[in-house]
């Protein structure tokens, strides 16, 4: 079968196409023909990632797949490794059967992205009705869908940060009731003004770095703010409780392979998901579907923040 293999540390130079032996499936797991493998921005770094751990050996990347099984059973799976590829084993209990209704895109977008903005209003920053929400990166395959699920679940007020004029009417689009430019050295005071001069009740943030002391400036007491990535590749700095006391805030953060491990959380939040795409309430932006060997401008365009919604894989080119 034709994959994407790492074999060496470094950047989106170091994806290669090459020739390996379909998988044999393991006790547990299943074969699944890739109709479409979804990439994520964790997928930019992930050689960084395994040479840090402990040494580089060659890695087919991705981390989430939508295709048929054997018998012709549609499904969207989670994967340690291996999605950039025509076939993958997956594990049974991470195989989602999808909708008629919903196309595979959307299984894909769903199925990690997706799962990770429910998780993240409902679980991590125990959204309630009428709480203000910052969602940053809200172009984004996390954002876009943050943003809609945060206004059905009825926030008070939702801000979008983007870092482009199209990003921006692309969030306010998707129901923001403020789009505030990322790259301007004042958006902490923007996002504010855009929340009627009050601090926020809940921010959802991907960058860390210096910006991680600005986000948290802006919330409110009792606010929670939640970790979904580390754009910036920059630790934030420590925050002393002492300061969270003071301030009655939260700080947390969200690793979609914790949320598997509790029964049912997973599956629930799925089910609401579909449902929502099924009946138009919830709506996929699609970043754009590319063949396998277009995969290093894919991340090249991923890691350098030019891309907006769901990007995917397809591996029948």
């Amino acid at each position: 079968m034709i994959a994407v293999q790492i074999s060496n540390s470094g950047g989106a130079d170091m994806l290669e196409l090459v020739d390996l032996p379909t998988p044999k499936p393991a006790s547990g797991e299943i074969l699944v023909e890739v109709s479409l493998a979804g990439v994520n921005y964790r997928d930019t770094h992930l050689s960084e990632v395994e040479a840090l751990s402990g040494g580089l050996r060659p890695i087919v990347p991705g981390m989430e797949v939508v295709g048929r099984t054997p018998d012709g059973t549609r499904v969207a799976a989670v994967v340690p490794r291996g999605g950039y590829a025509q076939y993958a084993a997956v594990p049974e209990a991470l195989a989602v059967p999808v909708p008629d209704g919903v196309d595979d895109l959307s299984a894909l977008a769903l199925l990690v992205q997706g799962t990770t903005a429910w998780l993240l209003l409902h679980e991590s920053a125990r959204m309630r009705a009428g709480d203000s929400v910052l969602v940053q990166a809200a172009a984004g395959g996390v954002g876009t869908l943050a943003v809609q699920l945060a206004q059905e679940a009825g926030a008070g007020r939702v801000i979008g940060l983007a870092g482009t004029p199209e990003k921006r009417a692309l969030v306010l689009d998707l129901g923001a009731d403020a789009a505030v430019d990322s790259t301007a050295p004042d958006w902490p005071e923007r996002v504010r003004r855009a929340n009627g001069g009050q601090g926020l009740d809940i921010v959802l943030d991907m960058t860390g770095g210096p910006e991680t002391a600005r986000s948290r400036s802006l919330l409110a007491p009792l606010g929670r703010l939640v970790f979904f990535g580390m754009a910036g590749r920059v630790q934030p700095d420590p925050v002393p409780p002492s300061e969270l006391l003071a301030s009655s805030t939260t700080v947390g953060g969200l690793m979609l392979e914790h949320a598997m491990t509790r029964p049912g959380l997973l599956e629930r939040a799925m089910g609401e998901l579909f449902s929502r795409v099924t009946d138009g309430r919830l709506h996929v932006v699609s970043g754009g579907v590319r063949g396998l060997s277009e995969v290093q401008r894919v991340h090249e365009e991923l890691a350098g923040r030019r891309t907006v919604g769901k990007l995917a894989l397809d591996p029948r080119r």
